[in-house]
């Protein structure tokens, strides 16, 4: 019986903290039967999990329209697996315990003829012997963690006149963030923006309350004219709706140019979908495609849905709370503060609060099976699954793999979509 792979991506972010690229890290359940997840670097164990979740998952539900990095060693990148890999699309990132002899850079130079870009992981100090073939790679990604403050910022000083892209790893405070953008670094990847409840910089959507009022209107199932009028009674809340719809990310192909007819042809359904991801964008952040937060709650929210359809099928409001529910998980970080008071004077289901405040009853298992997920913690997946009893963590896996390709197809620029396809 195959191992159970979960799919674990932690976002790079630019200095303005948009997102750029995700580090695939692919963990395999223990087949011996032991709790416990595969290191994600141990490529002996996991090189042909990379192949299999590749043709399993595609590119597209894995990236959308980000890179990819992903960790390889000499036995990979001498092999042709690697090349399974579309160039172009991914970033291979060489292990620290990986020697560059020369064989392996005639390698790496033949790759990259073929529009491989390839990054050394885990620099931590200028004597590392990899540095040496610095003119092969593209990004140099430099650890925080196991060096002091001084030493890092001497090394991005030293690399900076290389041209090399710096990407800052294992950043976990705003000060490391802060000092490594001023040490020249160009992109970034930590704690810091995998755990969005500790980036207390994080503005409030000025439209936020307006949107938080439409959302309790559309749990009350309200008649056509009165959403209308709660729009447009606010224009900067019904325009980025509108770009939403118009966008296609509903599958329509006809544009649409009122409120009404938005309504009508979208349904009431669909925009209280849109209207709760837009809650957490902010009109003068990045877009919501390029926001980790956005893309967090959104994979949560659709991954709850898709898991309180396969529990409980006949319920399909179940569903929609579920879904309620993932989005409001966050609303800790939107607003600066505990999420039982940032819920406290919201007009929420009883369950939807109990959920978000307590983890308790179904929707609250069915959200700790996604943070769990996030977590790659997969003692506490399997505990949810038993006390759910309808719910396998092969489910949760699939679950978490179209609610990523979902979340993609919603905030993914018409454009950029349609030329995939064209060329796919």
């Amino acid at each position: 019986m195959d191992s159970e792979v979960i799919l674990g991506r932690q976002p790079i972010v630019d200095t303005t903290g948009s997102l750029v690229a995700f580090e695939l890290l692919f963990r395999s359940h223990a087949q011996s039967g032991e709790a416990g997840l595969a290191r994600p670097d141990d490529l002996h164990a996991s090189s042909h999990v990379i192949a299999r979740v590749l043709a399993d998952i595609g590119v597209v539900a894995s990236l959308g329209s980000f890179t990819g990095y992903v960790n390889v060693d000499r036995a990979l990148l001498m092999s042709e697996m690697v090349e399974l890999l579309p160039p172009g699309r991914f970033v291979l990132e060489i292990l620290e315990t990986t020697e560059i002899d020369p064989a392996l850079g005639q390698r790496i130079s033949e790759l990259r003829a073929r529009g491989y870009r390839f990054a050394l992981d885990d620099v931590i100090a200028a004597a590392d012997a990899r540095l040496d073939s610095l003119a092969l790679v593209d990004v140099v990604k430099i650890d925080l963690v196991q060096q002091e403050v001084s030493q890092w910022q001497a090394l991005a000083r030293q690399l900076k006149p290389s041209g090399k892209t710096l990407l800052a790893e294992k950043v976990e405070t705003p000060e490391q963030f802060r000092l490594a953008k001023e040490a020249g670094f160009d992109l970034f990847q930590g704690f810091f923006f995998a755990k969005p409840q500790i980036l207390h910089s994080r503005r409030i959507p000025s439209s936020a309350h307006e949107v938080i009022r439409l959302i309790a209107m559309l749990e009350t199932d309200p008649d056509i004219d009165a959403v209308a009028h709660e729009l447009g009674r606010h224009p900067a809340l019904l325009k980025p709706i509108l770009r939403q719809v118009n966008s296609s990310a509903a599958g329509l192909r006809q544009r649409i140019d009122s409120i009404a007819t938005a309504i009508a042809l979208v349904g009431l359904r669909q925009i209280a979908r849109l209207a709760q991801l837009m809650l957490y964008a902010d009109g003068d952040g990045p877009p919501a495609r390029s926001d980790p937060l956005v893309q967090q709650v959104g994979l949560r929210a659709r991954m709850m849905e898709l898991l309180a359809g396969c529990w409980r099928p006949d319920e399909a409001r179940l569903g929609d709370r579920a879904f309620l529910t993932g989005v409001l998980s966050r609303l800790d970080v939107l607003f600066d503060m505990s999420l039982e008071q940032a819920v406290s004077e919201l007009p929420l289901a009883g369950n939807v609060r109990d959920a978000l405040v307590e983890r308790a009853g179904p929707l609250g298992r069915l959200l700790s099976i996604c943070e769990a997920r996030e977590r790659a913690d997969l003692s506490a997946l399997e505990g949810l699954c038993r006390v759910m009893g309808d719910i396998d963590i092969g489910q949760t896996a699939r679950a978490e793999i179209e609610a990523a390709a979902w979340m993609m197809e919603q905030t993914d620029p018409p454009a950029r979509r349609e030329g995939r396809r064209a060329v796919g």
